[in-house]
């Protein structure tokens, strides 16, 4: 009797242990789940806030520019702009053609 005991005991001990463990193991991978798409939603959070900073005022892009190009960009009239097409083997340069008023 007391052998019987000891063995259903032991062995409901196993079952429980095995039956926690995979739960633990259910509860890792749903944290992991998780924690991997709040990293790619701040990453993604962080570089619309980059653009939105950055595209906000046009004040920052002027500040932007002596900042980090000083002397390098240089406005240029829509007269001087050009379209590039590649048409089989040639390739082909026309001016901007602007439509509207």
């Amino acid at each position: 009797m007391i052998k019987s005991f000891i063995f259903l005991l032991i062995l409901s001990l196993i079952v429980c242990t095995s039956l926690i463990k995979n739960s633990t193991k259910n509860l890792d991978e749903q944290i992991y789940s998780i924690k991997e798409n709040i990293l790619f939603l701040d990453e993604r959070f962080k570089d619309s806030q980059l653009e939105f900073h950055y595209l906000s005022s046009s004040e920052k892009l002027l500040e932007y520019q002596k900042l980090y190009f000083e002397n390098l960009l240089v406005k240029k009239s829509l007269k001087d702009l050009k379209t590039f097409k590649i048409l089989g083997d040639q390739i082909v340069i026309n001016d901007l053609k602007i439509s509207g008023n």
